[in-house]
C-alpha cells in the first residue's frame, strides 16, 4: 500500500513538474519511511528497487514517454540490475533518486540510478530495460527511438564495463532451454 501512495503521488507531482527530454537527469526527492526499514533499521535492501521504478516512472512521466508509449501500446520491462550500496538510509531521511539514461544496444537500454544524499551518493545503480508490446513482442532500440520521435541518445555517456555485465549475465531468450544446472 505504502508504494501504491508513493506511485500516486510521484504522477501527480511528475504530470506538474518541470518538462524533460528522455535522455535527461531527473532528480526524484524522497524521505525514507517506517515501512521502507528492515529488522536492523535502515532501509531495505529491496526498498531501494522498488524507489528506482519510481525514479524511472519520474523520468518517463515528465519527459512524455509514459504518454508517447501508450499510445503506441509499448511498456518497459527490467530485464537486469545491479546495485552497489555505500552508506545506510535511515527513518526520516531526505533522499533524491537521480535517474538518467545512459545508453543503449540492439535490444536495451540502459539506466544509471543514484541514491544522493546532500551531494553525496549513498548506492548506486545500473539498470537494463527492454521495451515489450503489448500485442507481443521485443522491440529493438532504434525502434522505439523512433517511435519516440526523439534524436539518439548521446555516445560516450555509457561505461564499457556495464555492456560487459550486460553481456556476462543475459539469460537466455524465453524460448530457449534455460536448464538450472549446478
Amino acid at each position: 500500500m505504502n508504494m501504491i501512495l508513493r506511485l500516486l503521488l510521484l504522477t501527480l507531482r511528475s504530470r506538474r513538474g518541470p518538462r524533460l527530454g528522455p535522455w535527461d537527469l531527473t532528480r526524484t526527492r524522497f524521505r525514507v519511511k517506517l515501512t521502507d526499514l528492515d529488522i536492523l533499521h535502515h532501509m531495505n535492501n529491496g526498498r531501494y528497487l522498488s524507489i528506482m521504478d519510481l525514479g524511472r516512472q519520474d523520468l518517463m512521466i515528465r519527459s512524455g514517454m509514459w504518454r508517447r508509449l501508450g499510445e503506441l501500446g509499448w511498456y518497459p520491462v527490467v530485464v537486469g540490475q545491479t546495485i552497489s550500496y555505500r552508506k545506510s538510509l535511515t527513518l526520516g531521511q531526505v533522499f533524491v533518486v537521480e535517474t538518467r539514461i545512459v545508453g543503449h544496444d540492439v535490444k536495451s537500454f540502459y539506466l544509471e540510478q543514484r541514491f544522493v544524499v546532500r551531494g553525496e551518493i549513498y548506492a548506486r545503480a545500473f539498470v537494463r530495460a527492454r521495451f515489450l508490446k503489448k500485442t507481443g513482442g521485443t522491440l529493438t532500440a532504434a525502434e522505439v527511438v523512433e517511435g519516440l520521435g526523439v534524436a539518439d541518445i548521446p555516445e560516450g555517456r555509457m561505461p564499457q564495463w556495464v555492456q560487459d555485465w550486460s553481456d556476462a549475465s543475459t539469460l537466455p531468450p524465453t524460448r530457449a532451454a534455460a536448464p538450472s544446472e549446478w
